[in-house]
């Protein structure tokens, strides 16, 4: 049979100038990897979400009138000891100054810090509620009474039992959290010594998230290949064999990273920062790059072990393969690339870094791979070439098996799908941050004291446009917040309401039943008058812009599910639309509608994602194969792989979140790589002429192996189990499930369905 003349330039590249092809490929890896000067890790969950919705751009127009929202905050004491003593109070003043000093900080909220309003003769005297580091016994309880008969800023900084203390840090916007988390936690082990200290906050998590992102890719790294190798070394049995795919594994890894770097560089694009959700990718390309290894390194032993002559083995292994690969690239490329549709932009970077990997990695296997057989001497005594190993000749049975009785394997595996398509209904989306971490770790541990002792970390934002000394809107301000309260899971709101209300009080002797929004104008400013006699007005910067016109209500609350999430900001946006009728412009933000919105871009990018990739595959495979029924037949493994894996997800209650929704891409991606080369190989032993009666066969024990052997070695895919982010370790066990279905699935469901229509299929094929 003639083959096409660009196979044949390809490997006469490795067959006759070996050293020159693997040169050239080794300095166009040098020059991509030099992008790695530019890589950049960073989390911010806002940066998770499109630039052009509203809660985004709510978000930072709050931060260009107020300052930074988002709090880190440090909790400490000890379990039923109250924290109304000197020494913790001392405590507090020297931590409190520390972070003061940092330049990253610009504002410390802590009862050292904050101010005391009390009535002097009917005038209204500010003064700070503790004046010094060292207080009188007598002054200790006076400050605790004060707290007392105001528990709506007591709470924020005492626990419900009085023996934790919170303290809130405001850094500024463009602060380096990287930094800052690291050094306020090295300040508190240094000055906090001998208390239990926990930490929580967005700003924290951002954080050090950066540095647990970095030990788990190289932890997650290490591990898959050492997985991938011993499953190479057993099965291939042949140490250069399996250095010769590692080698190809390592360029393409790097070479992906530093494009990364290099686009990040060149574009300054948010979208090729490396995430969370980013953590996987080396671990992808690292199976990927190692399929089309795989399949060369097993036909070329295959083909030795026929024609006893290294260079007639590598011509047909290049001859068999050179098209497959193509397409399994091709594929898996359009299968990822389908994520630039996602409204996640960062998802637009995976898919495309991920796919530049892919790319590469055709490449090498295609012409550097074969190059690096050429120049090594092959012992023909040696057990890789000369023998067929033990699972290769038990493929061989179970092919035997499945195309003896294809219509009942068809069945069962048609009624496992069913259970995968009712399993879904049961599919929960979660993007809880504490559902990121493993229990009894050191930010988990943190955000369930913080939820348990203190306020929580989660917060609601509304920015209100009126005048903000109208007492109608402030009584709307009031009437919000109280709603708010009622919710089980709110801690406690603040607005500039509050202040008014306990100037108010304040002034009228401190008499409890004051403590209202005044019913004029006038009565208001004047309170703010009389503030500004003894206090500063930029107290008020973080709740009021300088012409108080803009107010800032917000709410902070304990953690909640993705389904309370969705019901409470729901019932929230109802109030705000009622109130929004007479005249105030008032607009949502806050983690808990970023992680409302998260909710609903992750279905939509999955959807997105799994439509778009499934039929561009099919549509390529239909136009190389020539058929659109092989196009069809080409996702049917796959799809029923994705069905399974959320199907199964619902039945044992792992969470779809914005980590684990890329999952439908990958197993595409990497499922579709089986049935290409089963494929390929059907229709390459048709036009040779291979009897109907043993063709299926044929196939079977052809690709069966290789295609197992490439399933077994993305187990490397179970590194992913020993992540620290659980979503990480729940797309590592899904992710070898799918491999098991999607391998099992093309020798099954792909082979029954080609022996049922084999007649149909063949007379296409010769016509």
């Amino acid at each position: 049979m003639q083959e096409h003349p660009i196979k044949h330039w390809i490997t006469n590249l490795s067959m006759n100038y070996p050293k020159r092809t693997i040169i050239i490929s080794l300095i166009f890896t040098a020059f991509m990897a030099s992008g790695l000067r530019y890589f950049f890790i960073e989390d911010d969950m806002m940066k998770l979400l499109p630039k052009d919705i509203p809660t985004r751009q709510t978000w930072d127009e709050i931060k260009k009138e107020f300052g930074n929202t988002e709090f880190i905050y440090v909790a400490f004491g000890h379990p039923g000891e109250s924290v109304f003593n000197q020494e913790m109070i001392a405590k507090v003043w020297d931590f409190t100054e520390e972070l003061e000093s940092m330049p990253e900080v610009e504002e410390v909220n802590g009862i050292t810090t904050m101010n005391r309003m009390d009535n002097d003769d009917g005038f209204l005297l500010i003064d700070d509620l503790i004046p010094y580091r060292d207080l009188s016994a007598e002054e200790l309880l006076s400050i605790e009474d004060y707290l007392n008969r105001n528990p709506n800023v007591k709470v924020r900084f005492i626990s419900t039992n009085e023996d934790y203390m919170n303290i809130m840090i405001q850094p500024y916007d463009k602060a380096n959290y990287s930094i800052l988390a690291f050094k306020i936690r090295d300040l508190a082990e240094k000055q906090l010594e001998g208390y239990n200290v926990y930490f929580g906050g967005p700003p924290y998590i951002t954080g050090v998230m950066t540095v647990l992102i970095r030990e788990d890719v190289m932890m997650l790294v290490r591990i898959g290949m050492v997985v991938m190798v011993l499953i190479l070394l057993s099965s291939l049995r042949s140490v250069p064999g399996v250095l010769m795919v590692l080698s190809v594994i390592f360029l393409s890894l790097i070479s992906m990273l530093g494009s990364m770097g290099w686009i990040y560089h060149l574009t300054g694009s948010e979208r090729f920062v490396f995430s969370l959700i980013n953590t996987s990718m080396p671990i992808i390309l690292l199976t990927i790059a190692n399929s089309d290894g795989v399949h060369v390194m097993t036909k070329f032993f295959k083909k030795m072990r026929l024609f006893g002559d290294k260079k007639e083995a590598v011509t047909q292994t290049m001859m068999s393969l050179l098209l497959p690969i193509f397409l399994t690239s091709l594929t898996t490329i359009a299968a990822f690339l389908s994520m630039i549709y996602s409204p996640l932009e960062v998802q637009t970077g995976y898919g495309v870094s991920v796919s530049i990997g892919i790319a590469w990695a055709w490449i090498l296997s295609s012409t550097f791979l074969p190059s690096l057989i050429m120049l090594k001497k092959w012992n023909m005594d040696s057990k890789a070439v000369k023998q067929s190993s033990y699972l290769e000749n038990a493929i061989d049975k179970f092919g035997k098996g499945v195309l003896n009785r294809p219509k009942k394997v068809l069945s069962s595996g048609i009624l496992l799908v069913v259970v995968g398509l009712v399993g879904m209904n049961w599919l929960n989306v979660e993007v809880d941050i504490q559902s990121f971490f493993k229990e009894g770790s050191e930010i988990r541990e943190g955000l369930e004291i913080l939820d348990k002792e203190m306020v929580g970390t989660m917060d609601l934002q509304f920015r209100i446009e009126g005048d903000m000394k109208e007492p109608d809107n402030l009584t709307f301000m009031e009437e919000l917040q109280g709603f708010l309260e009622g919710h089980p899971r709110v801690t406690t709101t603040f607005s500039i309401a509050d202040i008014i209300k306990q100037m108010h009080r304040t002034v009228m002797d401190d008499d409890p039943a004051y403590e209202t929004i005044p019913e004029t104008r006038e009565k208001i400013n004047n309170l703010f008058t009389m503030y500004s006699m003894s206090g500063d007005p930029e107290d008020f910067s973080s709740l009021v812009d300088y012409d108080y016109s803009v107010g800032l209500t917000s709410a902070l609350m304990r953690n909640m599910s993705s389904k309370e999430i969705i019901k409470f900001v729901e019932e929230t946006e109802e109030v705000i639309d009622q109130k929004e009728a007479s005249g105030l412009q008032i607009t949502l933000t806050g983690m808990l509608v970023v992680f409302r919105d998260l909710i609903g871009l992750i279905v939509r990018s999955s959807f997105i994602s799994i439509t778009v990739s499934i039929i561009v595959i099919a549509l390529i495979a239909g136009y190389f194969f020539k058929r659109l029924l092989w196009g069809v037949l080409a996702v049917v493994p796959l799809t029923s792989a994705v069905i399974l894996n959320f199907g199964f997800m619902g039945i044992f209650g792992v969470d779809l979140s914005h980590i684990t929704a890329i999952l439908s891409s990958i197993i595409i991606g990497v499922g579709v790589d089986f049935a290409i080369h089963y494929i390929s190989q059907f229709k390459r032993l048709v036009k040779h002429g291979t009897s109907p009666d043993v063709l299926s066969r044929e196939v079977v024990d052809d690709v069966g192996y290789p295609i197992v052997l490439d399933a077994l070695s993305n187990m490397a895919f179970g590194a992913l189990l020993f992540s620290q982010f659980l979503p990480i370790q729940h797309m590592g066990g899904l992710m070898v499930f799918s491999m098991v279905s999607t391998s099992v699935g093309t020798l099954t469901l792909l082979a029954s369905l080609s022996e049922i229509f084999k007649t149909r299929l063949m007379r296409k094929e010769k016509n």
